[in-house]
């Protein structure tokens, strides 16, 4: 938030109450009563040609590792470990933000968000959301707009 401020970036806050049994962005979601298309996961991974890439994707839907892996450059992409991602993020699961990471990954937005004044993605921890404008987000971090989703398997 510190750096949306030092941006210019106007943004708000939503808290909810996490359950360590349901780190679910659905949930998250639910608990700020803002539409899951809107909320954005942001996930982790990791190209066998580009090394560390993040994805921001609607907690509805669920990465498209082909997809994502073409608009990356890679041939293979697969998700990294929960284990390395404090590690290489700063951030734990359930509370990863595309604001802020220890460094800089290329980063791909999914190409819906821009179809919403506003969404929302975590704020670095677990139980709060920031809330703004999705082309202020993708300038922010310098992301790309890409279709890197599937619908979620039931």
């Amino acid at each position: 938030m510190r750096q949306l401020d030092v941006a210019g970036i106007s943004y708000r806050t939503a808290s909810y109450e996490y359950d360590e049994n349901n780190l679910s962005g659905l949930h998250a979601a639910e608990q700020v009563g803002i539409p899951a298309e809107q909320v954005f996961k942001t996930l982790v991974t990791r190209g066998d040609k580009t090394g560390i890439l993040v994805f921001c994707i609607p907690v509805d839907m669920e990465l498209d590792l082909k997809k994502a892996a073409a608009v990356s450059g890679n041939k293979k992409l697969e998700m990294t470990h929960v284990k390395e991602l404090l590690g290489l993020t700063g951030y734990i699961r359930g509370g990863c933000s595309p604001i802020g990471m220890k460094k800089k990954y290329p980063t791909f937005i999914d190409e819906t968000a821009i179809l919403f004044d506003e969404i929302a993605v975590s704020a670095g921890m677990r139980g709060e959301q920031i809330i703004l404008n999705p082309e202020d987000l993708i300038r922010f971090v310098e992301a790309k707009e890409a279709d890197v989703t599937k619908e979620m398997e039931p």
